[in-house]
C-alpha cells in the first residue's frame, strides 16, 4: 500500500494550481449564484430618504405634543403623499400631509401618526380637509431615517461574496446596478465506456445505462458550473482523443469518468500514456481510488473512476473544491464543513483507506446528528441506485475497521440536501 497517496495530498496538488477566472462585470440580473471579484461600497443611503414606515399623517411633533383621547388636536390635511411621490409640500403650524408606507417624509415633518392615532382610519378614503390625532404621540415615530441601515462608502459586500437572493437585494438597494464577478467555468463532461447505452433504452447483455453522463453534469451545475458537453465515448482511445480534441476549446474544466485504472481496455491511460501534463494516482480512499489529473490544453482535467459511486465521492471531495475556486470562493471555504453524526445502523471499513460513505444523515434527538448507509449492502462503487437516499457522507478514517451503532463519526451534508 506504499504507493497510496493521502486525499488531502491529492487535494492539495489540485487546488495549489486553481486560480479564480477572469473577472467580467454583469449586470446584477446576470450574477445570481457567481462570485464578487472586489469589495463593494453603497453609493446611496439606505433608505436614500427619511420615510414613513406606517399609513398615515406625516406632522410636525409639536402640533400634536399634547394630543390625547381626552384632548384630541385637529390638523389642516394640505398634500398627499403616496410612495414614490417627488413632492415636498410645506407643512405650517397645524398642518399635516397624509402619506403612505415608504413615502418621503416632507421636509417640514419629523413625526408620522399612524392611522389607527386618528379619526381618518380609512387608508382607502377619499382626502379629506382634517385630521384628529386622538392619542398619544412620540417625536419621531412611525420615521425611517435616511441611512439608516446604510451610508454611502459602507462596505455592502467583501470580495468572494456568493450572490445569492439576498445579497443582490442588498446590492440593488445601495445603487449598484451592474458587479465584477468570476464567471461560471465552463464544464465538459466525458463518461468512457462501450457498455453504456442512454437512460430509458433497453438493454443487451453486458450493457448498463448510462447515469454518469446524468450524475456529473447534474453536480457541475449544482457547484454553478456551465456544462458545455456531457456525453459517452466509448473504450476505443483515438476516439476519445478525437472528442478531447473537440471540446477542450470549449472548456475550463473537462471531467471524465472511467478509463483511469489499469484495466486492459481503460482509454484515458492509454490516451495519456507517458504523458507529463497527466498524473495517474492512487488515493487512499475507498471508494475512489484511481485518480488522473493535470491539464489538458487550455482545460483541467479530472480522470474519477468510472463506477457511479466512486464517481459521485470523488467529484464532491475533488471536483467541486476545484470549481470553487475557480468561480472566486475565498480558499478557506472550499472544503465542505463537517458535522458530527451518530451512528444508527453499524458497517464495515476498508483497512488503510480513508472511507466516503453515502449516508442519510438526519436531525437527532439528542443535538447530534444521526447517520446511516444509504445502501443496505455498505459501501460498494457501483450501488447507484442507493444513491437517491444519500444526502451526505459519512468520513472514515482509515485506521478504524468497524463503525459501530452509537460511534460518533464525521459527515458532510451533500451541498443542496437538507438534514
Amino acid at each position: 500500500m506504499s504507493d497510496l497517496i493521502a486525499v488531502s495530498d491529492q487535494r492539495e496538488r489540485i487546488l495549489s494550481g486553481m486560480r479564480p477566472l477572469t473577472a467580467q462585470h454583469l449586470p446584477l440580473t446576470e450574477a445570481h449564484g457567481l462570485r464578487l471579484v472586489e469589495a463593494v461600497h453603497a453609493r446611496f443611503p439606505v433608505p436614500p430618504w427619511d420615510n414613513s414606515a406606517m399609513d398615515g399623517y406625516a406632522v410636525r411633533f409639536a402640533d400634536v405634543a399634547g394630543a390625547a383621547a381626552d384632548t384630541p388636536v385637529t390638523l389642516d390635511v394640505v398634500a398627499d403623499l403616496p410612495a414614490g411621490s417627488g413632492l415636498d409640500p410645506a407643512l405650517g403650524q397645524g398642518q399635516a400631509a397624509r402619506i403612505m408606507t415608504g413615502a418621503v417624509l416632507p421636509t417640514d415633518a419629523d413625526t408620522v401618526v399612524q392611522l389607527e392615532h386618528t379619526d381618518r382610519t380609512d387608508p382607502h378614503g377619499a382626502l379629506a380637509a382634517t385630521v384628529t390625532v386622538n392619542q398619544p404621540q412620540t417625536h419621531g415615530r412611525h420615521v425611517r431615517s435616511a441611512g439608516g441601515d446604510m451610508m454611502p462608502g459602507d462596505l455592502v459586500a467583501p470580495a468572494g461574496t456568493y450572490l445569492n437572493a439576498t445579497a443582490l437585494a442588498s446590492l440593488a438597494s445601495t445603487g449598484q446596478g451592474r458587479v465584477g464577478v468570476h464567471p461560471r467555468a465552463k464544464v465538459a463532461v466525458i463518461a468512457t465506456g462501450s457498455e453504456l447505452l442512454p437512460p430509458g433504452a433497453d438493454l443487451a447483455r453486458g450493457q448498463i445505462p448510462d447515469s454518469n453522463s446524468l450524475l456529473i453534469r447534474a453536480l457541475a451545475r449544482q457547484a454553478g458550473a456551465e456544462v458545455v458537453s456531457a456525453a459517452p465515448v466509448g473504450d476505443d482511445p483515438a476516439e476519445l482523443a478525437d472528442h478531447l480534441a473537440q471540446v477542450e476549446p470549449l472548456a475550463d474544466v473537462i471531467v471524465l469518468t472511467g478509463g483511469v485504472s489499469a484495466g486492459a481496455y481503460d482509454p484515458l491511460t492509454r490516451v495519456f500514456a507517458g504523458s507529463e501534463e497527466v498524473t495517474f494516482s492512487k488515493v487512499a480512499m475507498q471508494p475512489g481510488k484511481p485518480q488522473a489529473f493535470g491539464r489538458y490544453g487550455g482545460a483541467w482535467l479530472f480522470g474519477l473512476p468510472g463506477n457511479p459511486v466512486s464517481a459521485w465521492v470523488s467529484f464532491h471531495v475533488f471536483v467541486r473544491p476545484a470549481l470553487q475556486l475557480l468561480h472566486g470562493a475565498p480558499p478557506d471555504v472550499v472544503l465542505p464543513a463537517t458535522v458530527p453524526a451518530r451512528v444508527t445502523q453499524g458497517w464495515r471499513t476498508p483497512p488503510v483507506r480513508d472511507q466516503y460513505l453515502p449516508a442519510r444523515v438526519r436531525p437527532g434527538a439528542d443535538g447530534h446528528a444521526e447517520i446511516s448507509p444509504a445502501a443496505r449492502h455498505g459501501s460498494q462503487s457501483h450501488l447507484v441506485a442507493s444513491l437517491a437516499r444519500a444526502n451526505g457522507y459519512a468520513i472514515v478514517p482509515g485506521h478504524i475497521d468497524h463503525v459501530e451503532p452509537g460511534d460518533i463519526v464525521e459527515a458532510v451534508v451533500e451541498p443542496g440536501g437538507h438534514l
